[in-house]
């Protein structure tokens, strides 16, 4: 499962900003990644349907212990109603105490410009981990 290509659940309205969430969580070992990547299939099911979805893909690093997510929203308040949601909610609290590091970021984008790149991701999620305070 190298990586899901960006699925688009619901179409987005025209002249609209999305709200558009980059992640990655490095699991703390090798044999953390069987039970992540089962209950990423979860919350992948979760996202097909969920409402104010616009998009999502994720990249799986097994090898390296490392996931990546990318997705689109209609507003913060569906992003927000998703992570609260089941299966969601309880994967995330469920998988806690298996996660080595989790970055996210955040920034909105004209609906024009989905789906975003996966450079731009990466670009973004790196600025976000240099200005975390280290330990």
């Amino acid at each position: 499962m190298p990586t899901i290509p960006w699925i688009t659940p619901h179409p987005a309205t025209p002249g609209t900003q999305a709200v558009v969430m980059a992640s990655r969580f490095e699991v703390r070992s090798l044999g953390d990644v069987p039970r992540f990547l089962l209950k990423s299939y979860a919350v992948w099911r979760q996202i097909q349907s969920a409402p104010g979805a616009l998009g999502a893909s994720l990249i799986a690093r097994p090898t390296k212990r490392t996931f990546y997510t990318l997705s689109a929203w209609e507003s913060q308040e569906a992003l927000q109603d998703f992570a609260r949601a089941e299966p969601h909610r309880s994967i995330m609290t469920g998988l806690r105490s298996t996660m080595r590091e989790s970055v996210f970021t955040y920034w909105q984008a004209p609906v024009e410009q989905l789906p975003v790149g996966w450079p731009e991701a990466h670009r973004r999620l790196a600025e976000q981990q240099a200005t975390r305070p280290a330990g």
